[in-house]
């Protein structure tokens, strides 16, 4: 499909998104409700009332700072939406350090982080004692190609090569899952090539590699550049609609304090819409985090994702369901994990 289709199709999923959050999931203003001693809004889909905890709460959230698309979350402190709920956040930076960031959840040396189900979901195999209970966007990945180069679609990069960052990204799952649906085998049919980010776009320019995969805002910029044009994405086929971000929180808490982890998790979800709402604002305040960034460009990255759209209960579990049973295919999950049982165990409705 050509760039200019699959822009113009993440532009519309990202409008969709504004739609949605603008019929039931509004965060434009909290008119105070002096009874309750809180704001009220309509909450997000299926998170239930407002969550006020009757005393402060401190917690510590793992994030990596940097990350555009955890814009709507670093700004959650200065648009008030963790001290709204009586949680004292602190937000520690752990930047992609994966494991490193899910074993400091699992120790408690934080009490919950924000990062891509597809960079987790192999470690969580492993047996670390965290829980999933939200999906918080999609549309964080990007397949791009050369513009002046021969592949314009996913069976063309059969015996090509493709530059990743790393071996085990969230980006290298994913389309590997695409390009087996595609009659591609990832494993043997295409090479996969490490590159510092800054380095792709030079690679594919140099023919070094066919096709490049990442995130923003290093794939946003090389489209915008020139150098390359969008092949795909992970708000295609079936993942459309799907979460590739997720809230992981320590097991511990998520038993022994339910509300606590529904307060946190319900103000990650409002901070997410609000994002979709006002997501200037959001740009700006990410600002003092971001390295070497722009307003203009934040805006932009959050509205080709879909900031509207959450999983949570049911919704988050079959979600995880769906990508632990692809990444089976491409031999990444164990053939000896049940898929079933694995999102049962790793995903916790906190709202039910």
């Amino acid at each position: 499909m050509a760039d200019f289709d699959y822009l113009t199709r993440r532009r519309l999923l990202g409008l969709a998104g504004i739609t949605l959050a603008s019929l039931s999931l509004p965060r434009l203003g909290f008119a105070a409700d002096e009874h309750a001693g809180h704001n009220v809004a309509q909450e997000p889909a299926g998170t239930g009332e407002f969550i006020r905890l009757d005393a402060p709460r401190k917690l510590k959230l793992a994030v990596n700072l940097n990350a555009v698309c955890l814009a709507p979350v670093v700004i959650a402190h200065g648009q008030g939406f963790f001290t709204k709920h009586n949680l004292d956040v602190e937000l520690v930076n752990f930047g992609n350090s994966t494991e490193v960031l899910l074993e400091a959840i699992a120790t408690g040396k934080a009490d919950a982080g924000v990062g891509m189900a597809l960079r987790w979901l192999k470690a969580l195999e492993q047996g670390f004692d965290v829980k999933l209970t939200a999906g918080t966007h999609g549309g964080c990945l990007r397949l791009l190609s050369a513009v002046n180069g021969g592949v314009t679609k996913l069976e063309d990069l059969k015996g090509k090569a493709i530059g990743v960052t790393d071996m085990a990204s969230p980006d290298r799952n994913f389309f590997s899952i695409l390009l087996k649906k595609h009659g591609v085998d990832p494993v043997r049919d295409v090479e996969w090539r490490l590159f510092p980010a800054d380095l792709l776009g030079t690679a594919l320019e140099r023919g070094e590699v066919q096709a490049v995969s990442g995130s923003d805002p290093f794939m946003y910029r090389l489209i915008k550049s020139g150098v390359a044009k969008e092949l795909s994405t992970n708000l295609v086929e079936e993942y459309a609609n799907l979460s590739c971000c997720v809230v992981g929180v320590t097991g511990k808490l998520v038993r022994e304090e339910k509300r606590v982890v529904a307060a946190l998790t319900q103000a990650i979800l409002e901070a997410h819409d609000y994002s979709v709402q006002h997501p200037e604002e959001v740009a700006k305040g990410f600002q003092a985090h971001a390295l070497n960034t722009s307003v203009e460009e934040v805006q932009a990255i959050l509205h080709d994702h879909t900031h509207g759209h959450h999983a949570v209960g049911a919704a988050l579990t079959q979600e995880i369901l769906t990508y632990v049973t692809d990444l089976k295919t491409v031999e990444v999950i164990s053939k000896s994990t049940d898929p079933q049982e694995f999102a049962k165990e790793i995903t916790a409705d906190v709202f039910s």
